[in-house]
């Protein structure tokens, strides 16, 4: 590859050993002389400590403070000359003394060649960098006069420092050179282990594109390619099951595409179911209206029984009529869903006292199970039909005791409401066929309050629509119908 990963990592990796090596050697040409004539001064300082300390004990010509000093100048590469007043030699380490004695009484009586470079200076002495022009070189010195009277000069040549700084980056320069030459062959060795992986995924997805889910990555490490490996991994294994399940999806739709033609049979059952239902109430208003018509009901109390037949019956067909075409834009998706916040207890509490006097025309006792506000998410609208549908069915259905129990109830993330209703069970057979358009379990009794059968079917719809669960549950006393809504998660 033209921008491969393992040249790109290869050639960062050389450069910044280069970089690196760079650096080493600015700092060493800048600053290593620097930090080592700060040592140097350092160790003069030490030295004139122990001198100090050494007349205050009146032992500098001890063999013992020879010796420590001897150790001292050896450790630092240093010279030493303490003469008197009188110029005689009091202690004296090093080489050519006597050019030391020349120096020392130059500096004392301000005839020194040159102009030193002073770099610290106190009452009693100076530390100073200054030039030779006999050696031509170069020294940093210490000299003044001790607590005894006595004149001392101590002195290092920089010549070595400076050859060590040149020696040093000389040799910084030849190993950075192999090392980089060997970095550079290792590294390009050791990105091939890193490399080869990615290039595997890289296989690996290729095939994916050509649809072949049958390959797999099989690395051992345990690194984040190896975890990319095991997500493509996935990847395949979802994408071979998408695939699958849109081919299973398509053979649905097939089926689909048969069963277009049996929606001309549904919609003849449809007509044949309403126009079932409505053959009763229009024979009974046509009967009582021709009875009118013929004189059969002389007397206004027999003529006004006629006419509130003929009244309940149309009004039992106009909302079978609109219950009809609610279920009709439901089941088409026509009807569109408003999913909002609101209080469900609320609603069922105000539903429940305008129905009071429902109840209590038809001597039913109605307790409510359930406490403070409980916020769901839902169509508030179509949630208030599904209740009514729920409670007008326990009202006309409610026997033995008369009660009916209506609970809020929390269960995890949802909100079930119930409506239980005393009186005699729905059959088995039958728990499963209530949800469906026009079925009745007791005709008599349905063609009694003048339910249409549509009710139910409406509440399917109306659940089906927010996605929710609804149901049915028999009771040795009783049936209760319940549904289901999400409950508003409250905020921590």
């Amino acid at each position: 590859m033209k921008h491969s990963i393992r040249k790109q990592f290869a050639g960062i990796f050389i450069g910044l050993m280069a970089a690196s090596i760079m650096l080493c050697w600015f700092l060493n040409s800048s600053f290593l002389e620097k930090y080592y004539i700060i040592n140097k001064q350092t160790a003069l300082l030490n030295v004139f400590g122990q001198l100090q300390s050494a007349v205050a004990q009146d032992s500098l010509s001890s063999d013992a403070t020879t010796l420590y000093l001897q150790h001292s100048c050896a450790k630092y590469n240093l010279s030493l000359l303490v003469v008197d007043a009188n110029s005689k030699t009091v202690k004296v380490l090093g080489s050519d003394s006597e050019f030391m004695r020349q120096q020392l009484l130059q500096h004392v009586f301000m005839q020194s060649e040159g102009t030193p470079q002073i770099m610290l200076e106190e009452d009693n002495y100076v530390v100073q960098r200054i030039s030779d022009a006999r050696s031509k070189m170069e020294y940093i010195e210490m000299w003044g006069i001790l607590d005894n009277g006595n004149f001392f000069l101590i002195r290092s040549a920089l010549e070595s420092i400076q050859d060590s700084v040149s020696i040093a980056n000389r040799f910084l320069m030849y190993v950075g050179l192999v090392s980089i030459l060997l970095g550079g062959v290792t590294i390009w060795y050791v990105s091939r282990k890193i490399t080869n992986p990615i290039l595997q995924l890289t296989s690996i997805s290729e095939r994916m594109t050509h649809l072949d889910f049958d390959v797999r990555y099989n690395g051992k490490s345990e690194n984040e390619i190896a975890l990319l490996g095991e997500n493509i991994n996935k990847l395949s294994e979802t994408l071979e099951s998408t695939i699958s399940e849109l081919k299973t999806a398509n053979n649905e739709l097939s089926r689909d595409i048969e069963k277009k033609n049996k929606i001309d049979e549904m919609r003849k059952d449809f007509i044949a179911s309403v126009s079932h239902e409505l053959k009763t109430p229009i024979a009974l208003i046509q009967g009582y209206a021709e009875g009118l018509q013929e004189g059969m009901a002389d007397d206004p109390e027999t003529r006004n029984f006629y006419c509130d037949v003929i009244m309940d019956e149309a009004t039992k067909m106009n909302e079978m009529v609109k219950k009809l075409l609610t279920l009709n834009q439901l089941e088409f998706g026509n009807d569109v869903v408003s999913m909002e916040r609101f209080d469900i207890a609320a609603l069922i509490h105000n539903y429940l006292q305008s129905a009071e006097l429902l109840a209590k025309q038809n001597e039913i006792s109605v307790q409510a199970s359930f406490d403070g506000p409980v916020y769901v998410w839902g169509d508030e609208f179509k949630t208030e039909e599904v209740f009514t549908n729920y409670f007008s069915n326990a009202v006309h259905y409610c026997q033995g005791q008369k009660v009916i129990d209506v609970r809020i109830e929390r269960c995890g993330d949802v909100a079930r409401i119930s409506v239980f209703n005393t009186g005699n069970p729905i059959p088995e057979d039958s728990l499963s066929l209530i949800w469906e358009k026009f079925y009745k379990v007791d005709k008599a009794r349905t063609r009694e309050y003048g339910g249409s059968g549509v009710g139910l079917s409406i509440v399917k719809a109306i659940m089906e629509s927010m996605h929710q669960k609804y149901g049915v549950m028999n009771y040795e006393n009783g049936v209760a119908f319940w549904f289901e809504l999400e409950l508003v998660k409250e905020e921590s």
